[in-house]
């Protein structure tokens, strides 16, 4: 279970194969939304709650977290999917709604260090949704806009409100929507990518959170690290993959 600041997500696994995902709005009672999110996973998997062997809970709400026996860091977690993932993944890069980290790990998928973006929404999906609601644009739209520009106008990324500023007064100056929104995927890749360097860049790198799903982040993402990160299929789960990885090994060791 990842029980994340805007979604938490749930994923089964059986005989190391995910049979099942659920994932459901945080909202103002992120435990309740966390037991929808596991039963609809379990649903999808044709189990009960009975079936289960453990569960292990992570995200910045873990100890909330329902059934939970026992609990792992998202930086931890990070690690152990990335590796299970794309078994030559050394950097795991994972950005959610409200925060940004980075972990290098070893071939088991164990971390060895880690980066956080500092308590601030501009590296991170807010900044994202910020910056479309200035624009008056879809979310969905922002990646897509910003593919259409042959260059960016510099804003500021620091803070969210300072970079809305800054939006605004691009429209103000008649700069076209998807040179604003390709400012915007720049500015926050400028950040993320300067974190990475501080944690250092082991090939391959990999990319999860649900930011990982925005094409106009990863083209900017990509450019900045002069290299193609890596994006699993379903990279918005690899939170609750790595507690569920986690979880099978504890429950296997508990058996013997």
């Amino acid at each position: 279970m990842d029980l994340g600041t805007q979604r938490v997500k749930a994923v089964v696994l059986k005989d190391d194969v995910v049979v099942g995902r659920g994932q459901m709005f945080a909202g103002f009672d992120p435990a309740k939304a966390t037991e929808q999110a596991v039963n609809d996973a379990l649903k999808a998997a044709n189990l009960s709650l009975l079936d289960v062997n453990h569960f292990t809970a992570t995200g910045s709400a873990m100890d909330l977290a329902p059934h939970a026996n026992n609990t792992v860091s998202m930086m931890g977690a990070d690690a152990k999917a990335g590796v299970f993932l794309i078994p030559q993944a050394r950097t795991v890069i994972d950005i959610g709604a409200e925060e940004a980290r980075a972990v290098k790990c070893d071939a088991r998928g164990l971390m060895m260090e880690f980066v956080v973006n500092e308590r601030c929404a501009a590296g991170a999906g807010a900044f994202i949704e910020a910056m479309a609601r200035a624009l008056e644009v879809k979310l969905d739209d922002m990646g897509l806009l910003a593919l259409k520009a042959e260059r960016a106008s510099p804003i500021n990324a620091s803070c969210v409100i300072f970079g809305e500023s800054d939006v605004v007064s691009l429209i103000h100056r008649q700069e076209s929507k998807p040179e604003i929104a390709r400012a915007v995927f720049d500015a926050m890749a400028d950040r993320i990518s300067s974190m990475i360097h501080r944690l250092g860049i082991n090939p391959e790198v990999v990319l999860v959170g649900g930011v990982a799903k925005d094409p106009g982040f990863v083209a900017s993402l990509n450019r900045k690290l002069d290299l193609a990160v890596q994006i699993p299929e379903y990279p918005e789960y690899a939170g609750a993959l790595g507690a569920a990885l986690i979880a099978a090994t504890r429950a296997k060791g508990a058996s013997k």
